[in-house]
């Protein structure tokens, strides 16, 4: 296709040439960088990864659908994929203060059923395919944060280029410092996950939502525990919906056991809660403590936590993934079905399209164009097909539990046996997630129980589990528009939600010597969720990325 890539100096910067420039070393991004080399071993391929290695900043509860690794590499088997448990068996449970009630399986909704899928680590399954991309070529850069959008004159999209490494705290340069390397690219493809800190902003520049419903997210948090032989129970999938939520949040827990006497489980809940005292770190850690939930780990070992901001994709907020000289795949578009729970097929599908697209147009001497052949084949997919039918099942929660969970029966469970796989009606989301928080005096106040240390844990104990690093003596990496605000609008109206939503203690409110109200913040502890950047009230807070390689480093999560 072209020459191997080669390199320049343009202004202290390093330029590096590329024919696919893939920022985000996840599913989506290893899949579209595989894909490509499939369809042309010529063309030259860069990832980049801001974690340490492939698979450091990732985290899945997971259930896997392997139908688009199947199409990416049939032999994944043979190759030695690590999708080694397959699932065994399905529990939806209902849970009440004390009490659970399970779902006959019979009733249990199409999208709870996971016969055929695998309960994986996506860290190990990304960490995986990355090893395999190097193999076939790939240029794999771990520990390199793209924190800027290379232009042509024109507006298109020519690459990327990396932040520069050893800037202090006062934003001057140190002895270590390196300045960032362009990536330059015929077509850049962004797989940066949910709310990519380059994907928003391609989104605004290109009007990419114009039309489209506002996106919706939720926060998912999750550990991995080690338990005896006889708790294991290899290949079980359990959800559940109902308590520690009340009929107005939309929320739910999942554990997943896994082979090797480890069990996986967490709590996913919709940003577009009201209560501002609401913490979705003490709700998970009070879920656990239900009979239901701690009889599954109860003197198990906790090994693992994080937490990450999820799509609740719906094709309704789906922005135009395409734009002059690159494209959107995966959850930095927001392909993930929330009613399934299962984003990685999704970002997978995407990322092979998009490579599709990508290889296609410069197989015709293309570059710097629309890749209108991406969304095209898109809509022609049974990933579209998947998504349209559960386009309503988070729209549906945003009336309620009640409503959520009859509506769900009905088209999840009740249409398919009449033979009517995709509803016949579209609701539509009108408020981003930020703008549902209620003036703190509207709302009852919760009590969290404290932690118990077998159980149920605080914050920083979590957090240590996450292996999060950050080198202090630099740039602050969690901005605010305007430094007032946490204190005159967020704490006298909201009570101070950030130091309630954040589930690593980022943000804290303090007294200075004067007894006035402060906000610090502990980017130290930030493990990259991006929850702030999503449901801050005010949307004060923009999340930005720190040095290449640091935040948290989960081991298989």
């Amino acid at each position: 296709m072209t020459a191997p890539a080669t390199s320049t100096a343009v202004d202290a910067r390093e330029t590096i040439d590329f024919d696919i420039v893939i920022v985000g070393g996840g599913p989506a991004g290893m899949a579209a960088a595989i894909r490509a080399k499939q369809l042309d071993p010529e063309v030259s391929v860069v990832v980049l990864d801001k974690g340490s290695e492939p698979g450091a900043h990732i985290l899945s509860g997971a259930v896997m659908d392997p139908r688009a690794i199947d199409e990416l590499l049939p032999d994944w088997k043979t190759l030695g994929a690590p999708l080694n448990q397959p699932v065994t068996a399905d529990e939806f449970l209902f849970l009440g203060a004390k009490r659970s009630m399970r779902t006959p399986g019979f009733l249990v909704p199409r999208c709870f059923r996971n016969h055929g899928n695998y309960v994986i680590s996506l860290g190990n399954v990304v960490k995986w395919l990355g090893q395999h991309a190097e193999s076939q070529g790939v240029e794999v850069f771990a520990g390199f944060a793209a924190t800027e959008v290379l232009y042509d004159r024109e507006g298109r999209v020519t690459g990327v280029a990396t932040g520069d490494m050893g800037i202090g705290r006062d934003g001057e340069r140190t002895a270590a410092f390196q300045p960032g390397v362009e990536l330059r690219g015929k077509y850049t493809i962004f797989a940066e996950g949910a709310r990519g800190q380059l994907g928003r902003q391609l989104i605004d520049r290109f009007d990419l939502a114009e039309g489209r419903d506002p996106p919706s997210y939720a926060i998912g948090l999750k550990e991995t525990w080690e338990v005896a032989p006889s708790q294991a129970r290899p290949g079980l999938v359990v959800h559940t919906a109902g308590w520690p939520m009340d009929s107005d949040t939309f929320g739910g827990g999942f554990l997943y056991h896994l082979e090797g006497n480890r069990v996986a489980l967490g709590f996913v809940i919709g940003l577009d809660y009201r209560n501002p005292w609401l913490s979705p770190f003490d709700e998970f850690q009070r879920w656990k403590t239900h009979p239901a939930i701690r009889a599954h780990i109860e003197s198990g070992r906790r090994i693992g936590y994080g937490a990450r901001a999820i799509n609740n994709g719906f094709p309704q907020s789906l922005p135009k993934t395409v734009f002059p000289g690159g494209a959107l795949v995966g959850c930095d578009a927001g392909y993930l079905n929330a009613a399934r729970i299962k984003g990685s097929h999704a970002a997978i599908k995407t990322g092979m399209l998009a490579a599709e697209a990508a290889c296609a147009a410069l197989r015709d001497g293309r570059s710097g164009d629309e890749l209108t052949a991406y969304p095209q084949a898109f809509t022609r997919s049974w990933l579209h097909a998947e998504l349209r039918e559960s386009r309503n099942f988070k729209l549906w929660f945003k009336k309620g539990t009640v409503v959520g969970t009859l509506m769900t029966g009905v088209e999840q469970w009740l249409m398919p046996r009449l033979g009517i796989r995709t509803p016949p009606w579209t609701l539509h989301g009108k408020q981003p997630d930020h703008s549902s928080l209620r003036l703190a005096d509207e709302c009852e106040p919760i009590l969290y129980p404290k932690p118990d240390g077998k159980l149920s844990f605080d914050r920083l104990s979590s957090v240590y589990l996450s292996n999060t690093h950050h080198t202090e003596d630099q740039p602050v990496h969690l901005t605010l528009r305007d430094a007032a605000v946490p204190v005159a609008v967020n704490l006298r109206s909201y009570a101070g939600p950030e130091s309630r939503y954040c589930p690593a203690g980022v943000y804290e409110f303090l007294k200075n010597d004067k007894g006035e109200d402060r906000l610090q913040i502990n980017a130290q502890n930030c493990i990259h969720c991006k929850t702030c950047d999503i449901k801050d009230p005010t949307q004060n807070i923009v999340w930005v990325a720190p040095q290449g390689g640091e935040g948290p480093s989960y081991d298989a999560m």
